[in-house]
């Protein structure tokens, strides 16, 4: 229940639509509350007892019996005045009034929750998102894709549907119960009495029936955040599924995993749908119970309660029973939704250890040099760079070679703070990465990767990314900077193009000059390319290599090379072997030397 509350904490914005909400609940159950006393004196009509009412004005006081009294001279004194039938039309004309203003309640109080509940569910989803977005790249390296869309999508579905809905019958039904058990109190505490042994029974066996529902919901929302996996996997690895004929695995193993989510729903469902018949039937047995213990102190006459009066009670009583099973009903659902909200806690809880100092340096420029001094950094147990020391000046351009697995796309990625690193430090300009504004360091920095990184947008927005407000002679120059403008115009709709998920309708090269004019619309003074043409042919590499060195102009640039013909005129090459920088030198120098660049400059001419 604890969880649950921290989802109302969602509630302080809608205070207003609250008090109202609780306002018009109060005023529907008074005049619900009203209309059904009303068929007291109706009744005493009916039957003639009002006929034996004293003609003369009774005392008034704050009790049943004498209210009781004092509307049955009051009807008598209409019919005296009157007739019979002019008393029934007065008593059921006040009846339809109060209904109508008791609906008119409700429905105010329906249209007044409305906005809190779709507002807490709109918050709900922001704030998951924007926690999504500034989790560090290390957390999405331990999660499933399709499991963090699934929470993002079906567990704030059913936080919406299993919690948000029972909003309802926390501003309605607590309020209905609280003023028609008072009232039931007032007629005879004696009867109200009996009916409270009995209730807290009825609610035991409810409760011990759904205990279970929060563990099977957890269950069922963790197998369909595995479908969705599937799913993502299957569509992320098409080419592959098709290529090795794979089909029927993938789906034997989405049916499998679809089979065990469908019998445990099966199995959530018919728990979660017992409520409503179990509530009733034990709704009926407290009714004939109290029936029946009502009706002996009617007939015994010993506490002033009157046929009349026993029916308004048993009228009155039988509103208690619906809203005491929308609770028991909202408890199930509640128990079901909570297994969501764990689900998402788990990201909303998540620790961002990457964290930015309260009186971080703001770097507007870079002027000077970047400098890596003693970085150490591991993978949990696996040490992947050890005791790293470089320097880059601004202006130049050091390549990083080697092995694959050496360390050389983890050492790229310290320096804008992807990962937080263990032991050492790294300069930019002097200052410690760790005293700037992530902003602001990341700003100054432009990245090329290997698998271009397109959205399911047109072409201009794709290059337009991240820069606000870039007119279309900019996005146009930068385009051909990066060697892109020729091939972008001969699209069916030039730079409004759309260029399909990931960039699926475009080749290789063309996907990889987009990225590059990105940068190049960024504009920004450190640039980092890893492994930029290696998956590239011929052709496109010579394209993009040449958009790549306009880029590079006047850029200080750190280069992962894949192909060693790529970096022959960089200022500085380091060769990575295990973690370490090996060897340090110009092409010709490191030729010279003999070593580990030699080695892997003669497998790639062989």
């Amino acid at each position: 229940m604890k969880k649950f509350l921290g989802i109302l904490a969602f509630m302080k914005p809608y205070k207003k639509n609250a008090f109202l909400g609780v306002l018009f609940n109060i005023l529907t159950a008074l005049f619900g509350l009203f209309s059904f006393t009303m068929m007291i004196p109706f009744l005493n009509v009916l039957f003639g007892l009002a006929d034996s009412v004293s003609t003369i004005e009774p005392s008034f006081a704050w009790n049943f019996k004498s209210i009781d009294t004092w509307s049955n001279w009051y009807i008598q004194d209409l019919m005296l005045s009157h007739s019979k039938v002019y008393g029934l039309f007065f008593i059921s004309t006040l009846i339809v009034i109060l209904s109508f203003f008791k609906n008119i309640s409700r429905y105010m109080a329906v249209y007044t929750i409305a906005p809190l509940r779709m507002g807490i569910i709109r918050d709900i989803r922001n704030g998951l998102f924007k926690k999504i977005l500034r989790l560090p790249i290390s957390y999405y390296s331990g999660e499933k894709r399709g499991d963090i869309i699934s929470k993002m999508t079906s567990d704030v579905t059913e936080i919406e549907i299993s919690v948000m809905r029972s909003i309802d019958m926390l501003f309605k039904d607590p309020i209905l119960l609280i003023v028609y058990v008072l009232f039931l109190i007032f007629m005879n505490w004696e009867l109200t009495l009996f009916v409270f042994v009995l209730l807290p029974i009825t609610g035991g066996i409810i409760g011990t029936i759904g205990k279970n529902l929060r563990k099977s919901g957890r269950l069922s929302q963790n197998l369909l955040g595995n479908l969705m996996t599937i799913v993502d996997e299957t569509l992320s690895g098409f080419r592959v599924v098709k290529a090795f004929n794979a089909e029927d695995k993938m789906e034997n193993r989405f049916l499998s995993e679809n089979q065990k989510f469908t019998d445990i729903m099966i199995k959530m469902w018919r728990r979660r749908d017992l409520a409503n018949p179990l509530s009733e039937f034990l709704g009926s047995l407290v009714m004939v119970s109290l029936m029946i213990y009502g009706g002996n102190i009617v007939l015994s006459k010993t506490q002033g309660l009157s046929p009349s009066a026993f029916l308004g009670y048993l009228a009155l009583f039988s509103q208690v029973i619906s809203p005491a099973k929308s609770i028991s009903t909202a408890y199930y659902n509640i128990q079901k939704g909570l297994a969501s909200i764990d689900r998402i806690n788990e990201i909303m809880d998540a620790e961002n250890p990457i964290k930015e100092k309260d009186n971080a340096t703001q770097l507007s420029s870079f002027e000077q040099s970047i400098e890596f001094r003693n970085v150490s950094f591991k993978y949990d147990e696996a040490q992947v760079l050890n005791q790293i020391n470089l320097k880059v000046n601004k202006g130049q351009t050091v390549a990083l070679v080697g092995q694959s697995g050496s360390g050389k796309t983890t050492l790229v990625d310290l320096l804008p703070r992807f990962w937080d690193i263990q032991d050492g430090d790294i300069l930019v300009d002097g200052h410690s990465i760790k005293d700037i504004k992530i902003k602001d360091l990341r700003g100054v920095m432009g990245n090329v990767n290997q698998e271009p990184i397109l959205f399911n947008d047109t072409i201009y927005n794709n290059i337009a990314f991240g820069v606000e407000s870039a007119s279309e002679e900019e996005i146009e120059a930068a385009a051909k900077v990066a060697n892109a403008h020729e091939f972008i115009i001969k699209t069916d709709e030039g730079y409004n193009t759309n260029i399909g998920d990931g960039g699926g309708k475009l080749s290789g090269g063309q996907r990889q000059r987009l990225s590059i004019a990105r940068a190049v619309l960024s504009n920004p003074p450190i640039l980092i390319l890893d492994e930029a043409t290696s998956a590239l042919d011929t052709e496109s590499e010579r394209l993009v290599q040449d958009a790549l060195l306009n880029l590079m102009k006047n850029r200080t640039s750190i280069v992962i090379a894949h192909r060693l013909s790529t970096i022959v005129s960089a200022d500085l090459i380091c060769v990575m072997d295990e973690g370490k920088i090996v060897e340090k030198g110009t092409h010709k120098e490191l030729l010279k030397l003999n070593g580990y660049y030699s080695k892997l400059q003669q497998m790639q001419s062989f």
